[in-house]
């Protein structure tokens, strides 16, 4: 806004914005024409009143700001700057020199957007150079345009930031110590802003030595996949930690999504228990409910599924769902991920099961975090295109006896 009337149409050009009807106005952005007197202007404006905030349409003349001490500043300014030979000029004060700026004519023209004054855009001229008629009129228009993508802007900025906000109160606040294993994750969100989307995973103590780990998609996007997504994570908490096996949570987390009725979205779920065992194993007891099934990677390089595809949830009342055991051995690795890793796409081409199975192949002897990131760079590099899918990538290492 100030770029598009320095010097076209002023002098210089001070924009101010108000937050809401309870605050002051806030001197945002300051512009000459002479980039030297910038900052002695910036200054000089925040030391005054700024103008008032006056809905009324059109611009309105603001008469020199200031006090007694402001009006002999600004006087003083302009004869030594009109006489360069004066005494004075050599040691002027920088905002001194700069006040002469304002000296002149100003004009404040209000920036109405849904008919709340959200700023102020003020232009100024030397006294001698006035506005003509036809420069106010381009002023009062640009002012109209620039208030409503100013506040277009504001809006898009609080929707995305109530989003994120969304989407990290959805997600686990931190992932806890394993013994003998390590954890890695790497959550991206698609689009532009980050709209909540419905990916989610968690990772928490049970009891006795055991950890719920779990990752998930909610079909959809927005705040009804919000609501399953934040249902889903809290309910796999709260049934586990009562003493309720794989099946018996998953049996009550489906009925639930079930109870929401219309506003109900079906659901993608990989759902297991991990023991850590004394000689460095684990056992795993896991159910995949319509998910990416999850992959174990071996150290000889191996790469199998570790589980059995099943239904998914929110569909059906009566689900035949079973738990597999697995055994991970020290240095085995467990990768599971949202179908955003296994969907992404090049043209006709997808990533695909196999696919990530070939990148996980080549991940033998790595960290979590190291396959995590590996796994990543992969499927960013897959595709030119920006991601149209959130991303969850859950990888967990058994540590062998020299890692330790």
């Amino acid at each position: 806004m100030a770029q598009m009337t320095v010097p076209t149409l002023a002098t210089w050009c001070a924009v101010y914005t108000i937050a809401d009807q309870a605050s002051d106005p806030y001197l945002s952005y300051v512009l000459h024409e002479d980039e030297d007197r910038i900052d002695g202007l910036k200054e000089l404006l925040s030391s005054i009143t700024p103008p008032d905030p006056v809905p009324t349409p059109g611009a309105r003349v603001w008469t020199a700001p200031g006090d007694a001490a402001h009006r002999a500043a600004l006087t003083a300014s302009v004869q030594a700057l009109d006489h360069p030979s004066s005494p004075h000029a050599p040691g002027i004060d920088s905002t001194l020199a700069t006040a002469s700026a304002v000296a002149g004519e100003t004009v404040v023209l209000p920036l109405v957007a849904r008919n709340r004054v959200i700023g102020m855009l003020t232009l100024g001229r030397p006294s001698e150079d006035h506005f003509r008629q036809e420069i106010l009129e381009l002023a009062e228009d640009l002012s109209r345009r620039a208030a409503l993508a100013l506040d277009n802007a504001r809006l898009y900025s609080e929707r995305v930031a109530i989003s994120q906000s969304l989407q990290r109160s959805l997600l686990p606040p931190g992932l806890p110590e394993i013994p003998g294993v390590e954890v890695d994750v790497i959550y991206r969100a698609a689009g532009e802003g980050n709209e909540v989307g419905g990916d989610f995973y968690d990772l928490f103590p049970i009891s006795d030595g055991a950890y719920g780990f779990a990752i998930g998609d909610v079909c959809g996007t927005g705040p009804e996949a919000a609501a399953v997504t934040g249902l889903a994570r809290h309910a796999l908490r709260l049934l586990a930690r009562e003493g309720l096996g794989g099946l018996a949570v998953l049996e009550r987390l489906n009925a639930a999504i079930l109870d929401e009725g219309a506003r109900s979205r079906f659901l993608t779920l990989l759902y297991g228990e991990m023991r850590p065992q004394e000689d460095g194993s684990a056992i795993l007891k896991v159910v995949c409910a319509g998910h990416p099934l999850p992959l174990r990677l071996s150290p000889d390089g191996t790469v199998r599924p570790a589980a059995e595809p099943q239904p998914l949830l929110g569909v059906m009342d009566d689900l035949e769902l079973y738990e597999e055991t697995v055994t991970l051995d020290p240095g085995d690795v467990l990768l599971c991920v949202t179908d955003g890793v296994t969907e992404r796409r090049e043209g006709s081409r997808m990533l695909g099961d196999d696919g990530l199975a070939d990148v996980l192949k080549t991940c033998t002897g790595l960290t979590a975090g190291a396959v995590a990131a590996r796994v990543l760079r992969a499927v960013e590099r897959f595709a030119q295109a920006p991601a149209s899918d959130d991303m969850a990538i859950l990888a967990m290492r058994l540590r062998e006896p020299d890692d330790r």
